[in-house]
């Protein structure tokens, strides 16, 4: 779930986006090559299992879309350009995609929750020939995704129709390069997800050198995204945590990224990185993040609760 960024800018030259599809012999009249909707059928409505999916075109990029899920913004996908990101929690995961290998290199990924596989698409574009797992228990949803935005032949990306704590818990240890975890009900984080025990499943995946990164919302007093720093710190020896001052300050309801890892993070380089976007943004780490935890408690599953609602009208 995230913004939008409707200034947000194309990604660096180091970053190869790969060609449009070409036509297929079955495509119907105003289907896009590749089967793709196109702008001129206009937005789509359907149910899927959770909830009322909708794809919305973008009024500034011909061929991009964004899907909500019962009004709540989940993904923004421009088939055009998978190497754009133009929710402001989607380029701040795509910076910690960036510095997770050198430039181009092929990496392994783990991602837990799905939505309409942007994510998934940037590494695909960015990092050709990397491995691509996606977990994503709404199996209805995914096929909606993989039929009006379908997915490039050749990239490695192979989705589970199953709970992201099930897939994490039967991934094998130490084989995975980057775990991203982007998991909504609706816009809340689930309980189930949110806990030490499975911040250290997702550990546990992870290859030597690899790193975790996490997408949560909250707001006001951030009693949640306080309890998943202290939860992450339980688990990791170097976290981060990356958000808007304003959602720091607790005046905006709004998108935080923690990034964790065994061994030291890239923090100069994401703050710079950070730094250049079109939006705010601040991170916090060491001294700075123990003040933001402020003496939160790890979440348990013995104690965990999903994240707040959104306030109404967050999405207007």
């Amino acid at each position: 779930m995230g913004r939008s960024n409707r200034a947000g800018r194309a990604r660096n030259e180091t970053e190869p986006t790969p060609a449009v599809p070409g036509a297929s012999s079955g495509a119907t009249p105003g289907t896009a090559a590749g089967g793709a909707r196109t702008h001129a059928q206009g937005p789509l409505a359907r149910p899927v299992d959770s909830g009322l999916a909708e794809l919305v075109p973008d009024r500034d990029r011909p061929r991009a879309w964004t899907l909500l899920v019962d009004g709540a913004p989940q993904s923004l996908v421009d088939l055009d350009d998978p190497a754009y990101l133009g929710f402001e929690y989607q380029r701040r995961l795509g910076h910690l995609i960036d510095l997770a290998a050198p430039p181009g290199k092929p990496i392994t990924v783990l991602h837990l929750g799905g939505g309409a596989l942007t994510l998934a698409r940037y590494v695909a574009a960015t990092r050709p020939r990397s491995r691509q797992q996606v977990a994503e228990i709404d199996t209805a949803l995914t096929e909606l995704v993989r039929a009006e935005l379908p997915l490039e032949r050749g990239w490695q990306i192979k989705v589970r129709g199953a709970d992201a704590r099930a897939v994490l818990e039967r991934t094998p240890e130490g084989t995975v390069d980057l775990v991203i975890t982007d998991i909504f009900a609706g816009a809340q984080v689930p309980a189930h997800c949110a806990t030490a025990e499975f911040t250290t499943l997702a550990a546990r995946a992870l290859a030597p050198g690899g790193r975790y990164a996490v997408n949560i919302t909250d707001g006001s007093s951030l009693l949640f995204a306080r309890s998943q720093a202290a939860t992450l710190r339980a688990v990791f020896p170097e976290v981060c945590l990356v958000a808007d001052p304003a959602v720091l300050r607790g005046k905006r309801f709004g998108n935080l990224i923690l990034a964790a890892a065994q061994n030291p993070l890239p923090i100069d380089e994401l703050g710079r990185r950070v730094a250049s976007d079109s939006y705010l943004g601040r991170v916090e780490h060491g001294r700075g993040l123990v003040d933001f935890t402020a003496g939160a408690v790890p979440a348990t599953d013995a104690t965990a609760a999903p994240s707040p609602a959104p306030p109404p009208g967050v999405f207007r």
